[in-house]
């Protein structure tokens, strides 16, 4: 087994070193915010969806702009607004009354990277529109299905502090994306370096694309074949079932605050995103640390917390830290 693992990790090695220089070129206009790029990529190689949340102005909008400004794809963006209608997003059917027929004019959902800004503005009818985008990467315009294009990805942002005017997302959506990151200010270092860089009212600083479609797509092959171990697996899987049945690990005090664990949606994209992660490392095989440093991105949208959670004071991401911390790692 060791000769399969190093082939493969010489392989990581050779194909990854794409991911230096993508993260160099990010980082000629994106200060700090080493976690969201990380992140993104880790998306971006896992093939799964991704929730930004946080405060106005932390670069959110602009990190996934400069991403795929670093690829050479097509890049839409979509601000999502209380009066968005389905085909603002999907496309719809013309009619032509020369010859009586209709022709479908597709929307901006068909292309690589879709910045959904502020996701959580747009009524139920468009994120239903957009669920079927994300999970069967097909888009349906009155009797015809078409396929979108890979990679297809959907990089989604929502603000925390203000809830006028806006929808919650449903639990079914929220699901479908692999990972929910939550962003914070940057440190006094960083924001001095931001301050220096974008404080000034011409800014030229521009972004090159240095990898293409299938570049990705090759990197996402290679990630299927990363080594995950047995005993990795099974780390993984107790994991995502302490979430479910507190008691079975002793976890008592758990129970009471968990109205609903995380699916079987969890395991396997924690298991995708562990393998995507140790790429990003340059490593053709997955540690232990890799899934706790990306499994609160993972789980903290799918452990959904009780009653008696919210009046302790208690979050989904408290919760998942004392798992972590009880688990026992192989």
């Amino acid at each position: 087994m060791p000769s399969v693992i190093d082939t493969i990790n010489e392989r990581v090695k050779k194909e990854s070193v794409f991911v230096q220089t993508l993260i160099q070129e990010m980082e000629k206009i994106i200060v700090g915010q080493k976690y969201l790029i990380e992140r993104l990529l880790v998306g971006l190689l896992a093939n799964g969806h991704i929730l930004i949340e946080g405060v106005p102005g932390l670069a959110k909008t602009m990190s996934v702009r400069v991403l795929a400004q670093a690829i050479k794809t097509k890049f839409q963006r979509l601000q999502f607004t209380p009066d968005l209608l389905p085909a603002d997003l999907i496309g719809t059917l013309i009619y032509n009354p020369k010859d009586g027929a209709f022709t479908t004019k597709k929307g901006p959902i068909f292309a690589n990277i879709i910045l959904a800004d502020e996701i959580n503005r747009a009524p139920a009818k468009v994120q239903s529109a957009l669920l079927e985008a994300m999970q069967e990467r097909q888009v349906t315009i009155g009797e015809n299905t078409f396929k979108l294009d890979e990679p297809f990805l959907v990089l989604a942002t929502q603000n925390p502090i203000e809830h006028e005017g806006t929808y919650p997302l449903p639990e079914a959506q929220v699901d479908r994306f692999m990972l929910k990151l939550k962003i914070d200010y940057p440190t006094k270092e960083e924001e001095h370096k931001i301050m220096k860089r974008m404080a000034v009212t011409d800014k030229k600083i521009m972004v090159s694309p240095v990898v293409g479609p299938e570049d990705i797509i090759k990197a996402r092959k290679i990630v299927d074949d990363v080594y995950l171990d047995e005993r990795i697996e099974k780390y993984i899987i107790d994991i995502v079932f302490a979430t479910r049945a507190p008691k079975s690990y002793r976890l008592d005090e758990l129970t009471p605050l968990i109205q609903y664990g995380a699916s079987p949606r969890a395991s396997i994209y924690l298991s995708v995103a562990a393998k995507a992660y140790a790429f990003l490392q340059g490593r053709g095989y997955v540690v232990p640390q890799d899934v706790k440093t990306i499994g609160m991105d993972v789980l903290r949208h799918r452990v959904i917390i009780s009653y008696e959670a919210e009046a302790e004071d208690k979050t989904s991401e408290d919760i998942i830290k004392r798992i972590f911390e009880e688990i026992r790692v192989p």
